[in-house]
């Protein structure tokens, strides 16, 4: 299910964390848009849209969590398995760290092709910015839009 560009792309990111227990497996999903949506980006520079996500762990601004072992933030990266959509001198498109919650922006105004198909790729980070693993493995969603 993990696509291994992704996985080593995310992995770059920070280092690995504990594992998870089985009964607190954290979970990640992409809950909007859906697969192979078509979206229009619009005229701002950013061209960016919303990506709305669904977690098990809370979803606060980095360094909000306190002891809190359930809790973290998302990275998104666009094209995972390149840096075509990076922010310039970052390993990744966006993240929510400064404000926490279910909603990640995607700045498809960094891709050097903004219209057409691309994979949106979500990592689970812990409140240092430190990719959740289960059985050794990033926690990751993926969706492919086409965009115009």
């Amino acid at each position: 299910m993990f696509r291994p560009a992704l996985i080593i792309s995310f992995a770059l990111l920070a280092s690995p964390i504990r594992l998870a227990h089985a009964e607190d497996r954290p979970s990640l999903e992409i809950v909007w848009p859906q697969p192979d949506s078509s979206i229009d980006l619009g005229n701002d520079p950013e061209k960016a849209i919303g990506i709305v996500v669904k977690s098990n762990f809370t979803l606060l601004p980095a360094g909000q969590c306190g002891t809190n072992r359930q809790c973290g933030h998302v990275h998104l990266k666009i094209d995972p398995d390149g840096d075509t959509c990076n922010i310039p001198g970052k390993p990744f498109n966006s993240m929510n760290s400064d404000f926490g919650g279910d909603l990640i922006k995607a700045r498809f105004g960094h891709c050097s092709n903004t219209a057409g198909k691309h994979v949106i790729g979500v990592l689970l980070a812990d409140d240092h910015h430190k990719p959740v693993l289960v059985d050794g493995k990033p926690v990751t969603a993926l969706v492919t839009v086409i965009t115009k």
